[in-house]
């Protein structure tokens, strides 16, 4: 007990240490290109640095697999400096024995990091592109959801338009049910629309079954007007509307299920937040494949040659795993394959890949 819990502090001193000289690195460049990105008149040196700070948790999480194993290489390539293996390995204790606490060290920080660090990562992700929209363009999103159906806002100097709509399409740019409430520059509603349909062509909205009130009239139902067809100007594109929506890692996990229950309410695909969902749940055993990989190649003593080839080879192997399990999920994403296949078939075929490894250098 008392090794294992040795090999387990020695494990996170160099998770946190990788961690420590990968933010100070993500957050230098992230200031660079933020720089880069606004001028002296967009925002302020405080300001580009916050949005620095806020992106650097997304930044950090993304690429927790590629820290977990450079720690372990890291771990491995110290105790076989130092012999302290070759003693272990004296003792009676088998390589995957030794591999015992820095597994479930690594199983417990990845559950920390999908409870805790995943709402972290949601919320500064959330204000690190509403800051970012504000500094670049003034505007913030023009979409979102609700229990009661889908919101949209559109708007110019002449005044504001706010949309709901029952349901859609999958775009977003054909909505049932729709209500449309137009707003003078001073916020004076002057206008309201209700359609039976809604169809986003190339600056404007086609409407069907409409029924027009001039809210500036004493007694708007008095002047109401019907009409089979109505052309409503508008500046949204399919682009904008796209980019409305929440992307996942933009959404806490505790609260991603609904969310993902609200986009099939609303007749939208949620196929890419399903699978995000069970990337996010499979994240721990990616960064146990990720230590069963480190240490396959860098459990041997030193004298014994070739450790840089050894550590090179962990790396590309570890980063072949890494960009699988990406590839994964945009085919996942895409319905090139099923929503559980996409997330969790790459770390399990990771770890037996590595136990493989691991069994055939230590015992075969």
């Amino acid at each position: 007990m008392t090794l294992h819990s040795y090999f387990a502090r020695r494990f996170l001193r160099s998770f946190f240490s990788v961690l420590g000289v990968f933010s100070v690195m993500l957050l230098l460049l992230d200031l660079i290109e933020q720089v880069r990105r606004y001028d002296g008149d967009e925002a302020t040196f405080g300001q580009v640095f916050e949005l620095s700070l806020l992106n650097l948790p997304q930044g950090i999480y993304r690429i927790l697999p590629l820290i977990t194993i450079l720690a372990t290489i890291a771990l491995f390539l110290n105790l076989a400096r130092t012999s302290e293996l070759v003693v272990t390995r004296a003792s009676g204790r088998s390589a995957l024995r030794s591999l015992v606490a820095p597994l479930v060290t690594t199983v417990l920080l990845g559950c920390v990091a999908v409870a805790a660090l995943n709402p972290i990562v949601a919320a500064t992700t959330t204000q690190y592109e509403a800051k970012s929209a504000r500094y670049a363009e003034g505007s913030e999103s023009v979409l979102s959801l609700s229990d009661d159906g889908l919101w949209l806002r559109q708007g110019n100097a002449e005044g504001q338009t706010v949309i709901h709509a029952v349901g859609s399409n999958e775009t977003a740019t054909q909505l049932r049910g729709v209500s449309f409430f137009t707003f003078a520059p001073d916020g004076t509603p002057t206008q309201r629309l209700e359609a039976n349909s809604a169809t986003l062509t190339d600056g404007a909205w086609q409407l069907g079954g409409v029924k027009q009130w001039e809210l500036s009239d004493p007694n708007p139902e008095r002047s109401a007007q019907t009409h089979f067809t109505y052309m409503l100007p508008t500046d949204l594109t399919v682009e904008q509307i796209r980019d409305g929506f929440a992307a996942p890692i933009s959404i806490p996990i505790w609260e991603l299920s609904a969310f993902i229950d609200e986009l099939n309410e609303a007749g939208f695909s949620s196929r890419a937040h399903r699978v995000w969902l069970q990337t996010e749940l499979a994240l721990p055993l990616l960064m146990v494949a990720m230590v069963l990989v480190g240490a396959g190649f860098t459990m041997r003593h030193t004298r014994l040659g070739k450790t840089g080839i050894m550590v090179l080879g962990a790396v590309l192997v570890g980063f072949g795993f890494y960009f699988i399990r990406n590839f994964a999920q945009v085919l996942g994403e895409s319905g090139q394959l099923p929503v559980t296949l996409a997330a969790w078939a790459p770390p399990f075929a990771a770890i037996c890949l590595a136990l493989g490894l691991l069994l055939h250098l230590e015992d075969g």
